[in-house]
């Protein structure tokens, strides 16, 4: 979607269903950390990560494949994984101190009921802004429901997804925080 198609729906983009229609799994968020990592022949960079717990309470077994994107508020959109070295993702899948942490590629699958099938994943983004306005992260993938609608030419039409939103307060300037949190200041559902 474009810039221009993008603003054109911000004002008649639905809201999702308040009682879900269709299948929807529980996600549990982390926290948001930024870390610091020496990656080799490049030298120290800094990177957020977040781990998630998702859960499949749908009734059915679910084919899971998410997808995440952060915003910092300045029109800066990135998506996880991008830019990632993998040695990076196998410092952070370490620091979680979870042995059941999966990273984004290796979470995808088939999702089987309950909470005994619970699984752990994290996502991690380069720290490009240290000094963002807001951070907001968009998870993809958590709900089957969908909307389509028509761009103000009367012709295009978008479909967008229920997407979970989560704000993040950032602290001011980042540049001297090293494997600290940051606090969730809201969760909901948005049709993105």
């Amino acid at each position: 979607m474009t810039a221009s198609g993008a603003a054109g729906l911000m004002g008649m983009a639905p809201e999702p269903d308040p009682v879900p229609q269709r299948w929807e799994l529980q996600v549990d968020p982390g926290e948001l950390r930024l870390t610091t990592i020496d990656v080799p022949n490049v030298g120290a960079r800094k990177y957020f990560y977040m781990t998630y717990r998702v859960t499949n309470n749908s009734g059915k077994d679910l084919l899971f494949a998410p997808s995440f994107e952060m915003s910092d508020g300045e029109g800066g959109v990135s998506r996880s994984g991008r830019d990632v070295p993998l040695t990076v993702t196998q410092k952070i899948l370490a620091a979680t101190q979870n042995v059941y942490v999966q990273d984004q590629i290796s979470i995808i699958g088939e999702l089987l009921q309950g909470s005994e099938n619970s699984r752990d994943g994290v996502v991690i983004w380069p720290a490009a802004n240290l000094s963002p306005d807001e951070v907001v992260v968009y998870g993809a993938g958590f709900s089957g429901e969908t909307a389509t609608v028509t761009g103000n030419d009367g012709k295009t039409k978008f479909v967008l997804r229920k997407t979970l939103r989560l704000d993040f307060a950032p602290p001011g300037d980042l540049s001297g925080v090293a494997a600290r949190g940051l606090t969730l200041n809201g969760k909901n559902w948005i049709m993105r």
